[in-house]
């Protein structure tokens, strides 16, 4: 059991804070989607081809922004060159302002059964902020299009902690979504990242910085609303309504193998060793399309997997089984992690219970932190 990502970098326009891979320049598109294509008539040995793919996700970048065909001949040459599911999970993610009955219509003839879209909030002053591209009447308008055309298994993107953003603002966002039955929320506490125009805003002083005691109020905020309403808290940003988790991002917390494709795209062995492509346009263009090596590779050592396997397991509702670490890296590392959660059980950030480390509620507030004082 495999997935596959791919990372489409280009977007519209640049959000604030966003530091993922991308351009606004489109002219680049077709041979970007020739170096693709190529990258993946090559790259299928990096997983066992006994593997089957069990949930392809595009991501981006804004992949809502390539046309039909295009999508169509990528999931073609997957279809072609791996063995998929018979209940393959195809995400696509999308932003209101794409989506529209036709452009849904296709999206679901050529096999994608899940969007992901990127609403981010229905304050209208926080969205020209944040210099998004659509307003608050197209996300509304958006949630309408995807369930008349009987697509029941949707995720809605929420940011929480901005400076614009108000307590009450917040639980108007979050109702909105309770009230229209969303299956799958994720929850965001915004960042500011480097070479980011946030950055830029915060550092010469035209943007109030992150408030941490206000992202940490409205984090229990969200948990409180959306939980009371039924959804599962399953990962620290993720919430879903009954059997409505992703299934794609939920192999990655299990440490499932994974393709990567496209520019700054990651690959997963499942094992020991991790890909990661360039993260330029035209070099990685230029690398494919020479055949010349257009990535980067590392085997982990035995404490970076288990500290990876720390690092995505205390996030989920599941936690860390100890059982699992004695089964995967021995006895002897089991015992020195039992050890080291005495202090963080005693400061109630974590619980143990029938040999499951988990978070507690004050603990999600401090997971990356939790994280790293469990490292080895």
């Amino acid at each position: 059991m495999a997935g596959i990502y791919i990372h489409i970098p280009f977007c519209r326009q640049a959000c604030t804070y966003c530091n993922f891979y991308f351009s606004t320049s489109l002219k680049q598109k077709e041979t970007f989607l020739s170096a693709l294509h190529r990258e993946i008539l090559i790259s299928q040995d990096f997983i066992a081809n006994s593997e089957t793919i069990d949930t392809i996700y595009f991501g981006g970048g804004t992949p809502s922004l390539l046309k039909k065909e295009e999508l169509k001949t990528i999931i073609l040459l997957i279809r072609q060159q791996f063995t998929l599911n018979n209940q393959v999970e195809i995400t696509l993610e999308a932003n209101p302002d794409d989506i529209n009955d036709s452009i849904v219509s296709d999206w679901i003839d050529m096999g994608i059964n899940r969007l992901s879209v990127g609403i981010q909030s229905f304050s209208e002053a926080e969205l020209k902020w944040m210099n998004r591209a659509h307003n608050a009447t197209e996300s509304l308008k958006s949630i309408d299009i995807i369930r008349n055309a009987g697509i029941e298994n949707f995720s809605v993107d929420l940011i929480f902690g901005s400076p614009l953003l108000s307590d009450d603002e917040l639980k108007q966002n979050a109702t909105i979504l309770i009230e229209k039955n969303i299956p799958h929320i994720s929850c965001y506490a915004l960042t500011v990242e480097p070479k980011t125009t946030l950055h830029h805003l915060v550092k010469t002083n035209q943007s109030a910085p992150i408030d941490a005691e206000k992202q940490a109020r409205q984090f229990l905020i969200l948990s409180d609303l959306l939980e009371s309403a039924g959804y599962e808290h399953y990962e620290i940003s993720n919430y879903a309504k009954p059997d409505m988790r992703s299934k794609h991002n939920s192999s990655y917390w299990k440490g499932k193998p994974y393709h990567g494709f496209g520019p700054s795209a990651h690959s997963y062995n499942g094992k020991n060793k991790r890909r990661w492509n360039i993260a330029n346009n035209a070099l990685y263009i230029d690398q494919i399309l020479k055949e010349t090596t257009f990535f980067e590779e590392e085997i982990l050592t035995e404490s970076q997997q288990i500290n990876e396997h720390i690092m995505i397991s205390i996030r989920t509702a599941e936690g860390i089984h100890l059982e699992t670490v004695e089964q995967k890296f021995g006895r002897e590392n089991s015992n020195t992690l039992l050890k080291k959660c005495a202090e963080l059980i005693e400061s109630k950030k974590i619980n143990i219970k029938n040999n499951i480390i988990t978070l507690t509620k004050e603990g999600k507030l401090f997971a990356d932190g939790v994280a790293s004082e469990l490292f080895f």
